[in-house]
């Protein structure tokens, strides 16, 4: 597959950490349950971190309990290419990032998670960002019409 972005090797290692490369670029895996976002909960996109594209929502991430973030869905079907991979004597599906070709993880069908897609995208934290969603704050009482500073005269 082609991608969009597209870099010499050099190019990668100088972007990214050696741990980033060898998990993005190599096809490594980070230790089970040492990700950032194994257990994160906080609202918002999980974008690739060797190109920024957007890959998962917070609102797809479950808890699994397996030792990485886990997702039941990509934020659009086109985000992430699937790959089969048959390392180490097994046949799994690799994630990529479809607009730089970047290791993700990998994603695991049927394995009874109470989820709409009854898949597991299992992906290394080492793999992403996580952009956060601001919330929007509720007006303080001095803010609204009924708590305005005439009213209170």
């Amino acid at each position: 597959m082609a991608y969009e972005v597209t870099k010499s090797d050099d190019e990668w290692r100088a972007k990214l950490s050696p741990q980033e490369y060898r998990v993005l670029r190599q096809g490594g895996t980070e230790a089970a349950f040492t990700g950032e976002y194994t257990d994160t909960e906080t609202t918002g996109v999980y974008n690739c971190r060797a190109c920024g594209n957007e890959l998962f929502r917070s609102d797809t991430k479950f808890h699994s309990h397996c030792g990485w973030p886990s997702f039941f869905d990509p934020s659009d079907s086109t985000a992430v290419e699937l790959i089969e991979d048959r390392s180490f004597g097994m046949v799994r599906t690799e994630v990529r990032c479809a607009r730089c070709g970047s290791h993700l993880g990998h994603v695991f069908a049927g394995e009874g998670y109470p989820t709409p897609t009854d898949l597991r995208y299992c992906i290394n934290s080492i793999s992403l960002t996580l952009e956060p969603v601001e919330s929007t704050p509720k007006p303080s009482p001095a803010e609204t019409p009924s708590g305005s500073a005439a009213d209170s005269a």
